[in-house]
């Protein structure tokens, strides 16, 4: 049984239709990673799977329970870390823990014992006594990480975990995942925008406009484009494209700002597509393909980002 499953899972806002036809399937003890840009479909998936509202179409579940009409048996299994922070700044770390305790039916030694475990995984077991508005960003977010772990959840769900980190806050922030994951078998399931950090997981499903266009490891998504890539930057991509496919019979993408290319052996070729259309390119980088090309690759433009 899988941790987590989609089938046909669709919602729509209005005349929007926020996923389209979502089938997913998450291992147990995984860390798997939603990437996309804003409005692309992930918090809608996220809130779908954390219970927060039912999909107008198709079914969801974590394991085996329908995140639907066994809403309450999924909240069980679940630990949820949102994007927005849910600590009350004016209770202090202790207390945060204790309330979340008390909402899952732990008390006494047993909850006691527990908060003192997580928070001491965390780095944070002694700023216990500290008000939560008082610490910085990424102490928050390891608090919260906390509360999410704290009544030994089965799957982690996470929506955009290093919102307001710096670049140690997420190293650090990985790095208990991670323990997570190793110690106790976590399956976790991250929504991200940001290509390093999806890097980082076992596998990854790329949403774009509702629509789940690739999944598999990073490595396999980037190794399936192969070759090289090439991307020109210009004032005219629809005319150079056009140029492009005649004179090398090849098939460019065209971008808002340029055009990009997959081929082999680029360093050889480059300089013969600068000669032929020299008075059309402002500039060229040539690279091996990342998960920003693979996304290029499946959707046909660039990564960008609007409202969810």
């Amino acid at each position: 049984m899988q941790a987590i499953v989609t089938e046909r899972l669709s919602h729509t806002y209005g005349k929007r239709r926020a996923l389209d036809n979502v089938d997913l399937a998450v291992e147990k003890g995984e860390v798997f990673g939603l990437l996309g840009p804003n409005g692309g479909g992930k918090t809608t998936l996220f809130r779908i799977l954390s219970t927060l509202m039912p999909s107008a179409e198709g079914r969801s579940a974590i394991l085996g329970c329908d995140c639907a009409t066994q809403a309450h048996a999924v909240r069980r299994s679940i630990g949820v870390v949102f994007q927005s922070p849910s600590l009350d700044g004016k209770l202090t770390v202790w207390e945060n823990l204790r309330h979340q305790g008390h909402l899952y039916g732990w008390t006494g030694a047993r909850l006691e014992k527990r908060a003192m475990e997580m928070l001491e995984r965390v780095g944070m077991l002694e700023r216990r006594r500290d008000r939560t508005e008082e610490l910085s960003g990424g102490q928050r977010r390891r608090v919260e990480l906390a509360k999410g772990m704290l009544h030994e959840p089965r799957v982690l769900l996470l929506d955009e975990p290093s919102t307001g980190l710096d670049p140690g806050g997420r190293r650090d922030l990985w790095t208990y995942l991670e323990g997570i994951r190793s110690q106790d078998g976590v399956t976790i399931l991250v929504t991200t925008h940001l290509m390093r950090e999806a890097d980082g997981c076992d596998r990854i499903g790329i949403l774009d406009h509702g629509r789940l266009v690739a999944i598999g490891s990073p490595d396999r998504l980037k190794n399936e484009i192969g070759g090289d890539v090439i991307t020109l930057a210009t004032d005219s991509p629809g005319r150079l494209a056009q140029g492009i496919r005649e004179r090398f019979d090849l098939d460019p993408d065209v971008l808002e700002d340029g055009v990009r290319l997959e081929c082999d052996r680029g360093p050889a070729f480059l300089p013969d597509l600068i000669e032929a259309f020299s008075d059309s390119i402002a500039a060229a980088t040539l690279g091996k393909p990342t998960l920003e090309e693979v996304f290029v690759h499946h959707t046909g433009h660039r990564f960008w980002s609007e409202t969810e």
